[in-house]
């Protein structure tokens, strides 16, 4: 999940700044999704553009703990939500070391934008889904083994590994 995430992530941005004009509109769905080159040297939102290598240090952390995480893994729906994780994460950090004005300091490539909406990208679009992913399976009780916690105790099997097979362990599949 991870590399296909990232792979997809700096195809496009690839895509992105060949094809498109640094700041000029092009509509795809009308208003409702466009194409606008910008380059970020903050995080979401464009916020803390002054804080560019404390945001390639962040960026560095996440990799890092969601690689740990990784090992604990028995559940493929937190599979994929830390592979969204991971995926963004080195795909804006991939930006981060490489892009101008230098590493540690580099921008990121976005490009899409809805509505009343910073632009963005398909990283920040996983980083999202990931953390929706998170709040979903936290308040379903699912933890990152496949357990269930249910009125305070946890079941020896879930239902989230009955569905995956009753696997103990997808580890890697981040």
């Amino acid at each position: 999940m991870a590399a296909a995430v990232c792979a997809l992530d700096q195809a496009t941005k690839e895509w992105a700044t060949r094809a498109l004009v640094d700041g000029s509109a092009r509509p795809v769905l009308g208003e409702w999704l466009q194409f606008r080159l910008t380059f970020n040297p903050g995080a979401a939102f464009s916020l803390g553009t002054s804080y560019t290598v404390l945001l390639t240090v962040v960026a560095v952390v996440v990799v890092v703990v969601c690689i740990k995480l990784a090992g604990r893994l028995g559940s493929r729906r937190w599979a994929v939500a830390l592979g969204l994780l991971l995926g963004g994460a080195l795909g804006n950090l991939t930006d981060r070391l490489l892009r101008p004005p230098g590493p540690f300091r580099g921008h990121v490539v976005d490009f899409l934008q809805l509505p009343n909406w910073p632009v963005f990208n398909v990283a920040d679009s996983a980083i999202s889904l990931a953390a929706a992913a998170f709040v979903f399976l936290s308040l379903r009780g699912i933890r990152l083994d496949g357990t269930r916690e249910s009125a305070g105790r946890s079941d020896s099997v879930s239902s989230d590994q009955e569905r995956d097979g009753g696997s103990t362990s997808t580890s890697g599949k981040a």
